[in-house]
Order: structure tokens, then C-alpha cells, then sequence
């Protein structure tokens, strides 16, 4: 019995719907290597191990933190208060586009070697392109700072920004600007009163500020020493009473 034209064109459309279909596990980005909770993942909580996958919208609160491995080895340390989408992450093509909608990310980027590869943090007033390197990005209070702990950044204002400023001379730049190793630069509307801390100090806020190892106790360490000490001067009291009482008292 012949088929309908229909039926013809249907079977084929059916054939051809595995090819377009998207090939599992090609839109996986990395995973979570560590959480302070409250922290997010497409309003869900999440999880360490979890699987980040591409468009992931991920968000922390005032005391949650998440540290995150993208596919080609590359890290990305979460801040409190804070919203990164991963847009995209092929590792392959080293395609990597991230969204920071507000709050404080620190990446370690491994160095790009494709032709076209591209390693993009965009913030609502700046894009910031690496090529392999170590380097922090906050968007807070209006303004992206850009802080390059190692090799080289470029950082392109959006419309109606500038570098507003910086440890170098790029102050009032309005177009693509690179920073270097020891570099920081600031991009919004109008510079901060009381102008720029120096970098060693905002370095070591950044760091601290998107750890997510959890701080000892400072008085732990000592209040242990002196249980320490306590308990061994008790149990050598215990050990000097007891070899005296064991000794003969030298009656006839």
C-alpha cells in the first residue's frame, strides 16, 4: 500500500531529528568545588560536585560564597552578594562569555591558544577580555574595578563610562584600555570620593573577599595550647604523687 505524501514527510522529519537535536553533555560549562552557603543555582540550592551547564544563572548572599571549575581547567571564585550567569563555555573552542550582573568575581583563566578563542566577563558597564591570566572583577555601587594579578586584560567601557580610575594612565579613557600585571582600573560615571586605595590593599581585599575556605577560629589555636598545657602539667603532678606514694618510706 502506498503512504501518503504526508506520512512520507513525516517519517523523514522523524529521521532527521536526532541530527539537529543537541549532542548530550556539549552545553555542560564545569562544576562547584566548594560552597559557603546561602549560594544558588538557577534559584535552586546548590550543591558541591554539582553540574554547571551553559546560561546557569548562579547567586549567593550576604554569607554565601562558591568557588567553580570550568571544563578547560579554568576557576572562577563567587563573592557574597553576588549574580554571575555563565552564558557560555566551550572549552574546545575556548568560546567562554560570562555575565556578572553585580557583586565580586575572581578568575584563574588558563592562557587561550585557539584561533578566535575568546574569554569574556561582562559587566552592565564594561567587558573585560582575557587572554590567560589571573585577575578580579567587581560590579558594586555602579562601578566595575578591575584588578590584574597576573598577565593581561583589556577592558572596554560601555557607552556612557570611563575609566574613572587607575593605577596606570589610563584615567578618563573611554575606549578599550589594557591593563597590565599590578593594575587596576575603575569604570563607571564619576571617580569616588577620597580617590583609589593602593593595589597591595585591594588585592588582599579582593582575595579575601571571594575565599571560600572558611576562617579558623584565631583563638582556637591558643585556647588548645593552654588545655595542652593544663592536662600535661595535671598528668605530671598525677605521675610525681604516685612514684612518690610507690617508693618505700624506709621503716624498720
Amino acid at each position: 500500500m502506498l503512504r501518503s505524501p504526508l506520512a512520507v514527510l513525516l517519517c523523514v522529519l522523524m529521521a532527521l531529528c536526532p541530527l539537529w537535536a543537541e549532542p548530550a553533555g556539549e552545553q555542560t560549562a564545569g562544576s562547584v568545588k566548594a560552597i559557603i552557603p546561602d549560594a544558588s543555582r538557577n534559584a535552586q540550592p546548590l550543591a558541591v560536585n554539582a553540574t554547571l551547564e551553559w546560561n546557569d544563572l548562579l547567586q549567593t548572599s550576604a554569607k554565601g560564597r562558591v568557588r567553580a571549575q570550568l571544563t578547560d581547567g579554568s576557576y572562577l571564585s563567587l563573592g557574597s552578594n553576588s549574580q554571575l550567569r555563565v552564558v557560555q563555555h566551550d572549552a574546545a573552542a575556548q568560546q567562554t562569555s560570562l555575565e556578572l550582573n553585580y557583586g565580586k568575581l575572581r578568575s584563574q583563566v588558563v592562557k587561550i591558544t585557539q584561533p578566535g578563542g575568546k574569554y569574556e566577563v561582562k559587566t552592565p558597564n564594561a567587558v573585560i577580555g582575557v587572554i590567560g591570566t589571573y585577575f578580579y572583577v567587581s560590579y558594586v555601587n555602579g562601578k566595575t574595578t578591575v584588578i590584574c594579578y597576573e598577565g593581561t586584560l583589556s577592558v572596554m567601557p560601555a557607552q556612557g563610562a570611563k575609566v574613572v580610575d587607575s593605577n596606570n594612565s589610563s584615567t578618563g579613557a573611554e575606549n578599550t584600555v589594557t591593563v597590565a600585571a599590578g593594575q587596576v582600573i575603575v569604570v563607571g560615571t564619576k571617580p569616588e570620593a577620597g580617590g583609589m586605595p593602593s593595589y597591595s590593599n585591594m588585592r588582599s581585599a579582593s582575595l579575601k573577599d571571594t575565599e571560600t575556605v572558611r576562617t579558623k577560629n584565631p583563638h582556637f589555636g591558643r585556647t588548645l595550647t593552654f588545655v595542652s598545657i593544663a592536662a600535661i602539667a595535671g598528668l605530671t603532678l598525677g605521675l610525681t604523687q604516685i612514684n612518690s606514694s610507690s617508693k618505700p618510706c624506709g621503716c624498720k
